[in-house]
């Protein structure tokens, strides 16, 4: 499995933000969207291939699973499952982790280490994996490439960035799932709507509306309008935080 990078930080997006996580980012996708912010795992894609067992390993290391912390969490508390103890919180990333062949192997791998699973996921291809959390962020028309690089992607990308099946898929068969929409203007939200209209089981409070940019700056004036879309429609507002605390680049 090729990866981009792997590191330890705080969950800036989402149900779960705020939550120190050990993020695992796949090198590679099957979308080019404009505005990506990772483009060394999508449209220049880069990174190091890795067995399953040294991605988990270095998971552990990262979440400071050790001999000590296991046996002090174990002397603790004995009605903790010792395996539960040893977890943390992992955030499978990418550019798009579902491509992975290995996907299955590592979801598995790292529940059996006790972990807490996330998975960010456009939601264009479904597989039976074990998670915790679907992090589903379906691609709205703003995303499609039309200026970049001479609009070569943009057929490509147009055609696979919504799968409303497999968006179904995962709400069905997840423990809990998040529905994370990029907005760049109000205008996207008769499309969101659209979207909406044709999948079943979802909340207002499984909806995040999380303004597009990469810098503080453009999130904060956007944050107005899209904070007042939210309360009208009963969504959820998505922030960036890691971008508010580390600035937009790698290791965050």
């Amino acid at each position: 499995m090729k990866v981009s990078e792997l590191f330890y930080s705080i969950q800036g997006e989402g149900k779960l933000v705020g939550v120190p996580s050990a993020f695992v980012r796949a090198s590679g996708c099957n979308l080019r969207c404009i505005w990506c912010d990772t483009p060394y795992a999508s449209w220049e894609p880069e990174g190091e291939e890795m067995t399953v067992g040294e991605i988990v390993d270095r998971v552990d290391g990262l979440i400071g699973v050790g001999k000590d912390k296991r046996q002090k969490s174990e002397e603790t508390d004995k009605n903790v499952c010792p395996t539960k103890a040893r977890g943390g919180h992992v955030v499978l990333t990418g550019g798009e982790p579902m491509i992975m062949p290995e996907i299955i192997e590592l979801c598995d791998a790292l529940k059996v280490r006790g972990h807490h699973v996330t998975i960010e996921t456009a939601a264009t291809i479904y597989k039976e994996v074990k998670l915790d959390l679907a992090s589903l962020s379906p691609k709205l028309a703003n995303s499609t490439p039309i200026e970049r690089e001479g609009g070569r992607f943009a057929a490509a990308h147009e055609r696979q960035r919504m799968n409303l099946p497999v968006i179904q898929a995962f709400i069905d068969s997840s423990p809990d799932f998040q529905l994370k929409f990029v907005v760049s203007s109000e205008d996207d939200l008769a499309e969101i709507k659209g979207v909406l209209d044709q999948l079943t089981g979802w909340r207002g409070e499984d909806v995040l509306l999380m303004p597009e940019g990469i810098d503080a700056a453009t999130l904060e004036g956007r944050a107005g309008w899209v904070s007042e879309i939210c309360k009208r429609e009963g969504f959820r507002y998505c922030p960036r935080l890691h971008v508010a605390l580390y600035g937009n680049r790698r290791g965050t």
